[in-house]
C-alpha cells in the first residue's frame, strides 16, 4: 500500500470528512445518508469513525447490520473501522501512534473502497485535525442559529457585520495547508444548514446573509442541509437512513414528513456532487 491510502495502482478513495466542533449539529446522521446514498449509486464506501467513546457513527451501522440480518433484507453495507484515541502519556508519543493508527486504517480501506466517509469528533483533538487534513470533501453541518454560527465566525451583535473568522475556520484553514504541503491536494469545504425551523423567519434570513457573505470570505459552499424532523433521529436504532424506506421489510409507512426529508436527503447529495446521478431509492 502507497502512501496516504493508494493502492499499488495509485488510486485513491475520495476521502469524505464530516467535521464540527460542536455536538449535536447532526454529523453523524449526515454521514450515514451520505454512505448509503454513495452505496445507492453502486459506489464501495468505507466508514473511519474517529469518536472512539461515543462511535455514534460505528453503532449506527451496527445497528443497520442487526436490522438486515433479524429481518433479512439486502440492505447495501460500508465497511466500517474505528480509530482510538492513544492512551499514551506523552502528547508527542500520543500524536506519533494516533497517526500510525490512522494511517493504518485510511491504508486499509483503501482497496476496499471508492469513498471513504469519516466521522470526527465534536471537539478539537489531533485526531480531528488529521482527519480534516485528509479530506477532499469536509462537510460541517450547522445547527441553523448564531450559537452554532460563532464557530466559524465573530458577528457584531447589533450590525451583523463579520467581525473576523472564528477558531474552528482558523482550524480548518490550517489542515488546508498541510493538505497542500502534504501532496499539493485541495480540500472543497461544504457547510450546510441542519435543524431549519419554519418558526423566526427573521433569525432564519439573518443566519443565511451572514453564512452568504461568510463563504465567500472565508472559502466555503453553501448546501441545503437537513430540518428537524423526528424521523431522522427514530431511523438510527433501526440503522436505516430515509434512502432505504421504500425498500419491501423496511417496516415504516412512508408519509408526507418522510417525503419531505427524503427530498431533504436527495437535495444534500446533489450538492455535494459525489454521486454519479441520484441516488436510487
Amino acid at each position: 500500500m502507497g502512501p496516504e491510502g493508494q493502492d499499488g495502482t495509485g488510486r485513491r478513495p475520495h476521502v469524505v470528512v464530516l467535521g464540527n466542533e460542536k455536538g449535536g449539529s447532526g454529523k453523524s446522521t449526515t454521514a450515514m445518508h451520505l454512505v448509503v446514498g454513495l452505496l445507492r449509486a453502486g459506489h464501495r464506501v468505507g466508514t473511519m469513525d474517529l469518536d472512539g467513546r461515543q462511535r455514534t457513527l460505528t453503532r449506527y451501522v451496527e445497528n443497520r447490520r442487526a436490522f438486515t440480518a433479524e429481518k433479512g433484507l439486502p440492505l447495501p453495507m460500508p465497511v466500517a473501522t474505528v480509530v482510538e484515541r492513544s492512551a499514551l502519556p506523552e502528547r508527542a508519543a500520543a500524536e506519533a501512534d494516533e497517526a500510525t493508527r490512522f494511517g493504518a486504517a485510511l491504508a486499509g480501506l483503501a482497496p476496499q473502497a471508492d469513498f471513504i466517509v469519516i466521522d470526527c469528533p465534536g471537539n478539537d483533538s489531533f485526531l480531528a485535525r488529521l482527519g480534516h487534513s485528509h479530506a477532499d470533501t469536509l462537510i460541517t453541518p450547522l445547527n441553523d442559529s448564531f450559537i452554532d454560527l460563532d464557530l466559524l465566525a465573530r458577528v457584531n451583535p447589533d450590525t451583523f457585520a463579520i467581525l473576523g473568522p472564528s477558531l474552528y475556520s482558523q482550524m480548518v484553514w490550517e489542515q488546508k495547508l498541510v493538505r497542500a504541503r502534504r501532496d499539493r491536494g485541495s480540500i472543497d469545504w461544504i457547510v450546510t444548514r441542519n435543524r431549519l425551523s419554519n418558526l423566526d423567519a427573521r433569525n432564519k434570513q439573518r443566519v443565511a446573509d451572514v453564512l452568504g457573505r461568510l463563504a465567500q470570505r472565508i472559502g466555503f459552499r453553501l448546501a441545503p442541509g437537513f430540518g428537524e424532523r423526528v424521523i431522522y433521529r427514530e431511523l438510527f436504532l433501526s440503522g436505516l437512513t430515509l434512502l432505504d424506506l421504500r425498500e419491501k421489510g423496511a417496516g415504516v409507512d412512508l408519509t408526507m414528513s418522510h417525503l419531505a426529508a427524503r427530498q431533504e436527503v436527495h437535495a444534500l447529495l446533489d450538492a455535494v456532487a459525489l454521486h454519479k446521478g441520484r441516488a436510487a431509492g
